[in-house]
């Protein structure tokens, strides 16, 4: 019997907050999104005042063991909500020619590290012909209001109770949800590993966005740079932020052998994972497949 795809809106709050726990077609992977109100917040340094549109986003990092299903075909299925999923017709991931983790690891809850931002796209895209729902990456606005969870960041005293860093790491990433979760529930939202957002990175983003302050996405129009966010387990504490913002380098594809680069993985970036979101108001199929043509540059 086709499994069916686990979509349930919870009456039990965590942490304030409405969440669902989403399975995987076909397998006993789940994880957890939180559902946030949206409205207005003051972002950046600067205070700008930016309105987002309700949105959930994932309780944790996206992990190697949900990754693995869209990355090997023989780790997937043809159980879906859709009825026309076809699990031989999914572009995979090329097979990685080492441990992109260096032995940091990989079952049992670590992170997935080393995709590019094409890799995790294409991981949304691939959840959504799962399971129907439209999943994407935060922008950089989604990504600060849920790290700041409409209180002030922790002291730097305190950033050790959340989250991994230079000091406390051991210079290696941890599983998910080690460390305490922020005030609407968020785990590793600083540290442990940094975070692909959807926006091409601006250094004048807030003057960009000034005229654009509904829902902010600055679209890419060539493959770097993005915007990262959060920090890693080998960044200073002091360096990491809800406000902070990164930037995607070419540099961590420089020992690909390959030509041209993969479109998947990038080489010297185990520091670097992601985690989803899923909007309120969700798109249709045709706006859904424009999405990902306009995000995902080749």
């Amino acid at each position: 019997m086709r499994a069916l795809f686990i979509f349930l809106l919870c009456h039990t709050l965590l942490y304030g907050q409405s969440v669902d726990s989403v399975n995987i077609p076909g397998s006993e992977v789940t994880f957890t999104m939180v559902h946030l109100p949206g409205g207005d917040f003051k972002m950046g340094p600067r205070g700008q005042l930016v309105t987002l549109s309700a949105f959930a986003i994932g309780s944790h990092e996206v992990t190697h063991d949900a990754f693995r299903l869209f990355q090997r075909r023989d780790n997937d299925n043809n159980e879906a909500t859709t009825d026309d999923y076809d699990a031989d017709a999914i572009t995979r991931p090329s097979p990685p020619y080492l441990d992109f983790t260096y032995g940091m690891g990989t079952r049992g809850g670590y992170p997935q590290v080393n995709t590019t931002q094409q890799a995790a796209l294409r991981y949304c895209e691939w959840l959504y012909q799962k399971t129907g729902r439209f999943f994407r990456l935060p922008t950089e606005a989604e990504w600060e209001y849920a790290c700041l969870a409409d209180t002030e960041e922790p002291e730097l005293d305190e950033r050790p109770d959340y989250g991994w860093f230079f000091e406390n790491s051991e210079e290696a990433f941890h599983k998910t949800g080690e460390k305490k979760p922020n005030a609407w529930g968020l785990y590793d939202m600083l540290g442990n590993v940094s975070e692909w957002t959807l926006d091409h990175y601006a250094s004048d983003y807030f003057e960009q966005i000034t005229k654009a302050t509904v829902d902010p996405w600055i679209e890419p129009t060539r493959k770097h740079s993005r915007g990262v966010r959060g920090g890693h387990f080998d960044m200073d504490m002091a360096d990491a932020g809800c406000r902070v913002r990164e930037k995607s380098s070419a540099k961590w594809q420089a020992r690909d052998p390959q030509i041209p680069k993969s479109k998947w993985w990038n080489v010297d970036s185990p520091f670097l994972g992601f985690r989803i979101v899923s909007p309120a108001d969700q798109p249709g199929p045709k706006e859904v497949e424009d999405f990902f043509i306009k995000a995902i540059i080749d």
